[in-house]
């Protein structure tokens, strides 16, 4: 075996959106950070759609670049469509979404890798995971080199023990054309449990043999709105940059294309149907189980059999491509009934496939073996991110990357982790949900997972986080500087609508009217950033809504900072039933309101924790 003579502070195992994060975020913060994959060709590769955000989804995007990451960026510096979503709708529930340029999206993040100071970029295929006792120390590659490190993030996606299914034929790997990863038996022997979890995509069409004319084309929004606060600093040329302006008019760096939309037939249907016992979903040869707001085309036919159509979403993969992905047809029948189901479908009669969808099957580690920082609960220093975790999405991923770099290289600098809260942002929600509750199905971020999404909206995303990310050492001085020219900005604005008024009362008031919106504004009002315009606007008309949920966080705030004494054992707790000290014993709460959200633990068993607390260790253990 031959020891890298180079010692690192934090190994980081994959190289897709998690590991990206996760790494960039490390190396950032002033650790030797190490990026390994097993093929150095697909770093950053959009694996599935070639799409970033969307409900709940663009909100974590925003947060990630709020606090210092990379994904918003690089899907500003590659989109080929931008839309909000819901935008007719309330602002809890807006969200931001682009389609991106699929190969330009990964070569970007592959250079911004390669190109960052204290990162260094390698190709090797993890087999086992090194310890010392209950301490990470590194990791061995199959060519026999060991790297040794402070810290270890694994974030191997699809890719332990990956099995790809086409109708009854399987194939080892964790994406189509790559091979699987064989990291599993060493996490098995380290005493992680793990369990089965599948996913699926759709196949591609060539663009030239879709007829268009039979759909109904969806646009991008002029002028679009770019995912992170420092678009303008992106390039368009050798010399120069994008100014805020330019892209508020649409003069960006690239046209935007088109999406369609078609819908499946009854014959579709029929297709699918008469060929289920072909279905490796349907005959037990896939034991792992799919994501239920995902489901494929088979689960759609059989669990909605009452649905005379669904909807079908084509969606471009780049601007140098003639590659569609069908958004809504995520298949693992054979390719033969693929062909004949798409060419059902209206616009789709003549259509070609240039990839053929699949199902893939996966381990993952649950969740409930973590510490909210996303460190293992079973080996110190070493952290788990993304799919691993049973997440679903590369949002979701990357929000899990970004917290584990950023934790990995604040305990290698002896400072406590960043543990954010539900109330802060949704990659808090997402991690809460995880550790506390686990999961049984691929998770996928909601907006109704949060209950506080008034307050975590897209568009207040660097008010919530940059601070936090300045002060961690990830966010940059230029990002600070902006969100204080912005606070400022609301400030001056909002003064300036209480006091200029009309019949009387203050535009402020008047813009608490359902009927009034920015446009009715004197023109003074109409120079106003449109940002600012659009934050004030909603915290004005939602004024009394925020208020009262700003209200009940402080309420509960107590609990939420109060820390379940590291003392209590929950054996000996008095008055507890089995299955509450069982829950307790397998989650350890750091908090008693992380405690209160375990599933199965009542108010009765927090009240007796909390009392048991309250009488201190020795009082508390003379009683037992």
């Amino acid at each position: 075996m031959f020891v890298y003579p180079k010692p690192y502070d934090v190994i980081v195992i994959g190289a897709g959106h998690a590991g990206i994060e996760a790494a960039l975020a490390a190396s950032r913060m002033g650790c030797e950070t190490l990026l390994l994959t097993m093929n150095l060709d697909t770093i950053g590769q959009m694996s599935c759609n070639p799409a970033i955000g969307g409900l709940a989804k663009g909100q974590i995007v925003r947060e990630i670049d709020a606090l210092g990451g990379e994904m918003a960026l690089n899907t500003d510096a590659t989109g080929i469509q931008f839309r909000i979503l819901n935008a007719s709708k309330g602002p809890s529930v807006r969200g931001p979404r682009a389609q991106c340029d699929k190969k330009a999206y990964q070569f970007r993040l592959k250079a911004t890798c390669e190109r960052q100071d204290r990162l260094d970029v390698k190709q090797g295929h993890i087999s086992e995971i090194t310890v010392d006792g209950e301490q990470v120390t590194g990791v061995t590659t199959q060519l026999g080199v060991a790297y040794r490190s402070r810290c270890v993030i694994v974030t191997t996606g699809t890719f332990l023990q990956g099995l790809m299914h086409v109708g009854l034929r399987n194939t080892p790997g964790g994406r189509m054309g790559d091979s699987a990863s064989g990291l599993s038996a060493s996490l098995l022997k380290l005493g992680f449990e793990l369990k089965r979890l599948k996913t699926g995509t759709p196949p591609r069409l060539l663009k030239k043999s879709i007829d268009f004319s039979r759909m109904d084309l969806q646009h991008g929004d002029h002028p679009p709105k770019p995912f992170s606060y420092l678009a303008d600093t992106l390039r368009k040329g050798p010399d120069d940059t994008f100014t805020l302006n330019e892209w508020r008019h649409g003069m960006f760096h690239v046209e935007q294309l088109a999406c369609a939309i078609t819908y499946t037939t009854a014959e579709t249907h029929e297709i699918v149907r008469s060929n289920l016992d072909k279905s490796p979903l349907y005959c037990g040869r896939i034991e792992g189980i799919g994501p239920r707001y995902c489901p494929s085309l088979e689960d759609k036919v059989v669990r909605f059999a009452d649905k005379e159509r669904h909807q079908l979403f084509l969606e471009p993969e780049g601007r140098h491509t003639d590659e569609y992905y069908i958004n809504g047809c995520s298949t693992s029948l054979p390719f033969e009934v693929q062909l004949a189901f798409i060419r059902s479908v209206p616009g789709l009669g003549n259509a070609e496939i240039m990839r053929a969808g699949y199902a893939v099957e996966y381990d993952f580690s649950p969740p409930t073996q973590l510490h909210p920082s996303l460190e293992t609960k079973r080996i110190a220093g070493l952290y788990f991110a993304g799919q691993l975790n049973g997440t679903s999405g590369y949002e979701e991923a990357a929000g899990q990357g970004l917290v584990a770099g950023i934790n990995a290289a604040r305990q290698v600098q002896g400072k406590p982790p960043l543990i954010l809260g539900r109330d802060q942002s949704y990659i808090g929600v997402l991690i809460d949900d995880l550790v506390t509750k686990g999961t049984e199905e691929p998770y996928r971020m909601f907006t109704s997972r949060a209950e506080h999404r008034l307050l975590l909206r897209h568009d207040n995303a660097d008010l919530r986080l940059t601070e936090i990310g300045h002060e961690i050492g990830l966010a940059t001085s230029e990002r600070v500087s902006r969100l204080h020219a912005k606070q400022q900005a609301l400030a001056e604005t909002r003064h300036l609508l209480e006091t200029v008024k009309r019949d009387g009362q203050s535009w402020s008031h008047l813009l608490k009217r359902p009927d009034t919106t920015w446009t009715d504004l004197p023109e003074p009002f109409q120079s106003i950033d449109p940002e600012v315009a659009s934050q004030l606007e909603t915290e004005i008309k939602y004024e009394g809504y925020l208020r009262r949920e700003q209200a009940h966080i402080e309420r509960n705030r107590a609990d939420e900072n109060r820390s379940i004494p590291d003392w209590i054992d929950f054996e000996r707790v008095p008055g507890l039933k089995a299955e509450a000290r069982l829950k307790l014993k397998k989650i350890q709460p750091h908090t008693f309101a992380q405690a209160s959200r375990i599933s199965g633990i009542n108010p009765t068993d927090v009240a007796l924790l909390q009392v048991h607390a309250k009488r201190g260790k020795k009082a508390a253990l003379a009683l037992i």
